[in-house]
């Protein structure tokens, strides 16, 4: 069986674009660099194998002179610098067109009311761009009071859903999601996800529950990698929050996962053939002879980058780092590894967004000679070299 896994580090940006300054970023982005410096240096031995260090100067990420992957960098093609756009451009879509942004009043007014008349809320909290750990603390005692949904946004094309669920059911939160997700549909507004933030009060404070989140995606309109795969005998397994991505479009079997070590381990099993497919079953693929096992590791973004905590960025990455060696023990011949990330979130700049990079790319498989990539223009080329793998 022919199979390409592809582990994206989310947000693992390494360095800002020319047209960075387009997207309110500063040239000064770097989010992997930036966090090697703050960090004095990373503990990434086995990415420095993969070749990440030939690449560019990170701090404790050497270069190799005997690296055993091919390495490079990727110039995104896109207009945006969001999760879905840098992930449909590595399956395969290239957006002219940027999702629509909120950034600066919140939603209009007659697009609140719709969703309040929808959904029966009685009305929302906030509606506007913040922080999503802050604004859960700044507006949780009004939505004690009230039961209104917390409604933010950010840079990205986001419409964000934070309710404690304690107070209004998780099943309650998805449905408003749901609901929020056909409309913008149905007026013809190009918001990229509706996104549902859970959350409960711990010792007092608002925590969000990571696990149970969920992401309402604009469908994709063209083919991906995924279903190129899923329509010829193919598995693809989503680990994370891939599922959501790409609307279930070209998925046979899809985990979320409430943590990247979970992330990881589930990947790790996937490779080596213990990961229990029936219980995760959508799609049964008798006799499938070519898979797809693609992964986002979240907690670099959502937990590290956002949050803008730099140290607990760079441990995430040294934690990621100590799964390599494993994965590569347990792949076959005829298994392709990629390693990528869909933008940055440098947390050593000021602000909480995304920011608009480049993302490096390291490739490994048993039958591929190391070699240097240089610059790769659009994330695309990820689902070029995985159809000329597989197919």
């Amino acid at each position: 069986m022919k199979r390409a896994i592809v582990v994206v580090i989310d947000s693992m940006g390494i360095g800002a674009m020319p047209d960075c300054r387009d997207f309110n970023d500063i040239p000064e982005c770097n989010t992997l660099k930036n966090v090697c410096k703050f960090n004095d240096g990373l503990n990434a031995p086995n990415l420095s194998k993969l070749g990440l260090g030939n690449i560019q100067d990170f701090q404790g990420i050497a270069p190799e002179s005997n690296p055993i992957g091919q390495y490079g960098t990727m110039k995104e093609k896109s207009n945006g610098k969001d999760t879905t756009t840098g992930h449909w451009e590595m399956a395969g879509i290239v957006l002219k067109e940027a999702f629509k942004t909120f950034t600066q009043t919140g939603f209009p007014q007659d697009i609140i009311d719709e969703f309040v008349k929808r959904t029966n809320c009685g009305g929302v909290l906030a509606n506007c761009a913040a922080s999503g750990t802050k604004v859960i603390v700044d507006y949780n005692d009004e939505h004690q009071k009230t039961k209104y949904p917390i409604i933010y946004t950010s840079a990205d094309s986001v419409f964000q859903i934070a309710v404690d669920t304690d107070l209004i059911p998780l099943s309650t939160l998805y449905e408003w999601c749901q609901i929020a997700r056909k409309m913008f549909d149905d007026i013809g507004v190009t918001v990229s996800r509706v996104i549902a933030r859970p959350y409960h009060v711990v010792d007092g404070v608002p925590t969000r529950i990571g696990k149970d989140r969920r992401d309402y995606v604009l469908a994709p309109d063209q083919d991906t990698i995924l279903t190129d795969v899923a329509n010829n005998n193919g598995t693809v397994i989503a680990i994370g929050k891939i599922e959501d991505i790409f609307c279930k479009q070209g998925v046979t079997h899809a985990i979320h996962t409430g943590s990247n070590t979970e992330g990881l381990e589930l990947t790790l099993k996937a490779i080596n053939g213990t990961l229990d497919l029936k219980s995760i079953e959508y799609k049964a693929v008798p006799n499938a002879d070519k898979s797809f096992i693609f992964t986002n590791l979240v907690d670099t973004d959502m937990l590290y980058g956002h949050r803008n905590d730099a140290k607990g960025y760079g441990k995430a990455i040294e934690e990621i780092d100590t799964y390599i060696p494993k994965f590569i023990e347990a792949m076959g011949d005829e298994d392709y590894l990629v390693i990528t990330a869909d933008h940055g979130c440098d947390p050593t700049v000021p602000g909480t967004d995304h920011t608009r990079e480049y993302v490096p790319i390291l490739i490994y498989s048993k039958q591929l000679q190391p070699k240097d990539l240089g610059m790769l223009e659009g994330f695309d080329s990820i689902a070029k070299f995985i159809k000329e793998w597989i197919f």
